[in-house]
């Protein structure tokens, strides 16, 4: 008879009791993935792997210890709970290791009502060839571009299940696939390549592979015969294809491992405002076919909505129950692993309160500033917030998109930087983290 995720993990629990742990979790991953790339409408590599991994956390007294495998045979489990509790035993002694109670366990653990996995057929090698040619075959049809670099299509889906022995036990299911196309613009040593991408759930709800491959080439056109600006002062729109990676400095910032280690710039600002007046930030789990969705944590523990921020006060950290417990806290339902190694907190899926203005409005507002599409490396001082990046992107003037523009450095502190964005209304509502454009003013440019 054919043995279960849940079967192997509460086999994997039995063996490192009888290995002498006094406590464990398990948790087993079962995932198929399928990439295919193109190149000059030809095939250029197709992979598929398939497999099973499955990793066990004990404790002995306040020390634990990880071990993973993929092999599944009784034995190789066996053998796996004994070395980690071997392990368990010369680690070093942690008071706020430890599974959770039983009573702060998740009840309501079914993920159906989610919509995480796609039940239609698995999609074949040649479809997914198809779709990345198509995106390709689009990506060359917009004048100017040259050659497209990389069209791929994926698809993947995994089955899960976490059990420990507080008595947690459960599991789901996900799939995902999406395409991506890299397109080339110029010649010679004006060269410029921009890209377009999509990835859901259901196989139904992604964007068309010639619009992908459109977008891209048409982004790389765009960025041609770019300029430099002079160094100064400016305000600057951050496009919405980009703005999460600065609420990204925040959700980094505010993350329970780090204040726990006393090295973040938002160490001291909880309960002060860290935002607008009227923004506000939440992390909501429950989204319908949303990939960052999940019922409950990595410690069995429930999920739930939460405001990170809420009119622009920071109301709490993200937290896991190590993280919790040594800030004296709750844990936020917030722990993420993978089979080798213990819990840490992690976000899931965000939005942020959107402006009554398009990106556009506020391009007319500022009348010259830099729109920002792109970011190359970040030099982000962890305790202070100071914050230095490289972008790329267009110069504005007169309210609108003037030329392109490449080698800036853009520079500021984070905390002075969120407490003066300004939203715009164009995030995209189907992705996990639902951010809008945002204007940040008075930034210093370095440039020419």
């Amino acid at each position: 008879m054919t043995r279960t995720l849940a079967d192997l993990t509460h086999e994997l629990l039995d063996y490192a009791r009888q290995s002498g742990a006094d406590a464990a979790d398990a948790l087993a991953v079962d995932g198929t993935s399928m990439t295919i790339d193109v190149r000059a409408g030809a095939l250029e590599n197709a992979e598929r792997s398939e497999g099973v991994d499955i990793g066990v956390r004990v404790f002995v007294g306040n020390r634990q210890a990880c071990v993973s495998t993929s092999d599944t045979r009784s034995d190789a489990l066996k053998t796996v709970a004994e070395r980690a509790v071997q392990m368990a035993r010369l680690a070093p002694e942690d008071p706020y290791c430890g599974l959770a109670d039983p009573a702060q366990l998740a009840t309501e653990i079914d993920s159906s009502g989610l919509e995480l996995f796609d039940p239609s057929e698995e999609p074949a090698p040649a479809e997914l060839q198809d779709m990345a040619q198509r995106a390709e075959a689009a990506g060359l049809s917009v004048a100017g571009v040259e050659q497209v670099i990389s069209a791929s299509a994926g698809y993947s889906n995994r089955a899960l299940h976490l059990a420990a022995t507080n008595g947690f036990s459960g599991g789901y299911r996900r799939s995902d696939i999406g395409m991506s196309c890299v397109a080339l613009a110029g010649k010679g040593g004006k060269m410029e390549r921009d890209a377009d991408g999509d990835g859901r759930i259901f196989r139904s709800d992604l964007r068309s592979a010639e619009d992908i491959g459109r977008t891209a080439g048409e982004r790389a056109v765009a960025a041609l015969n770019p300029r430099r600006v002079k160094t100064g002062a400016y305000p600057v729109i951050i496009d919405e294809r980009v703005s999460s990676t600065l609420i990204g400095h925040l959700l980094s910032a505010t993350n329970g491992a780090m204040i726990a280690r006393g090295s973040s710039w938002a160490r001291k600002l909880l309960d002060q405002q860290v935002l607008p007046d009227g923004i506000s930030l939440i992390e909501n789990p429950h989204r319908s076919r949303i990939s960052g969705s999940k019922m409950f944590d990595a410690e069995g523990l429930p999920t739930r909505k939460r405001a990170i921020v809420e009119n622009g006060v920071l109301q709490n950290w993200t937290l896991d129950l190590a993280n919790a417990r040594k800030l004296g806290l709750e844990s936020t339902g917030s722990a993420a692993r993978g089979t080798s190694a213990p819990p840490s907190p992690s976000v899931t899926n965000l939005e942020l309160t959107q402006g009554t203005k398009s990106r556009e409005d506020l391009m007319k507002e500022i009348g010259t500033g830099f729109l920002i599409n792109s970011f190359i490396g970040a030099t982000i001082n962890p305790n202070t917030g100071d914050y230095s990046r490289g972008a790329s992107g267009f110069w504005i003037e007169n309210g609108e998109i003037a030329y392109p523009v490449n080698e800036v450095t853009v520079a500021g502190n984070l905390i002075e930087m969120l407490k003066k964005i300004t939203p715009a209304n164009d995030a995209r509502t189907y992705l996990s983290r639902v951010i809008p454009s945002l204007l940040v003013e008075g930034l210093t440019l370095a440039g020419e």
